[in-house]
């Protein structure tokens, strides 16, 4: 058996026992945050949750296990744990509260749309040329109070220069189209990479302005699209999640 079969099956047996028995094995909180870093490079995410709960229950007290474990939770689908690390975190390191974007994501899917709303105003003072938190805080609004509310009081965004932020901002804002969104993230003849990556964003914002919309069929067809055009950020990661409900609701669907 080779060495990396014997630390194979190591791991393999500590994440059956739990976090316990992985920081019962001797390591330290840092080398606990580096594998399950590691972990997340791989997509594994239960993985990585798994070793950040090793390192919180060595040391309760330090912040960043639950902030990434937050992150890891929601990546693997556990919202409501994922807002409660992100809330730990808050709490731990209340100075970067206005920094917690994927908080007011996971809000969203945990349908706290009002604590989702604040978090993206409580992020506006801290970064106000970021097309996506606009959105965000006009998905938390809208779920609760309608598009039309969400539109009169979309956060006030200049400056984002990514493409195709622009057009995006002005699809929430109903000054244009969804076709003109698309249009836009293929001028200027871009990359392979780089249109990949407009094409994401186009894509996702797309769908989650057609549910928005309450058009169901459309929104399903944008978003899976997004997934499609995978890219190394969290946003595909939350593209990814939105796309499992999906696919978990057409399953229950025809259950009944």
């Amino acid at each position: 058996m080779t060495k990396i079969h014997c630390y194979f099956l190591i791991f393999c047996t500590a994440l059956a026992a739990g976090p316990f028995l992985l920081a019962k094995e001797g390591a330290d909180w840092e080398t606990l945050v580096k594998q399950a870093t590691q972990a997340s490079q791989r997509g594994e995410h239960v993985q990585a949750a798994a070793h950040l709960s090793a390192a919180i229950q060595l040391d309760a007290s330090r912040a960043e296990a639950y902030y990434l474990r937050g992150r890891e939770n929601f990546q693997a689908g556990k919202i409501t744990e994922s807002v409660a690390d992100f809330d730990q975190y808050v709490k731990l390191q209340p100075k970067d509260e206005s920094r917690q974007w994927e908080r007011g994501i996971s809000y969203y899917y945990a349908g706290q749309y009002e604590k989702g709303a604040k978090q993206f105003e409580l992020y506006q003072t801290y970064h106000d040329k970021d097309v996506e938190n606009s959105v965000w805080r006009y998905l938390c609004v809208a779920r609760q109070d309608g598009v039309a509310k969400a539109r009169e009081n979309m956060l006030p965004i200049e400056g984002d220069t990514r493409i195709p932020m622009t057009q995006i901002y002005d699809l929430f804002r109903g000054k244009l189209t969804p076709a003109v969104v698309l249009e836009a993230a293929s001028v200027g003849n871009p990359a392979k990479e780089a249109l990949n990556q407009r094409l994401f964003y186009a894509q996702l914002y797309i769908g989650l302005w057609y549910e928005a919309e309450g058009q169901a069929d459309e929104a399903k067809k944008h978003l899976l699209t997004a997934e499609a055009h995978k890219i190394g950020h969290y946003m595909w990661d939350v593209a990814h999640v939105h796309a499992d409900r999906l696919r978990a609701a057409e399953k229950e669907k025809e259950k009944k």
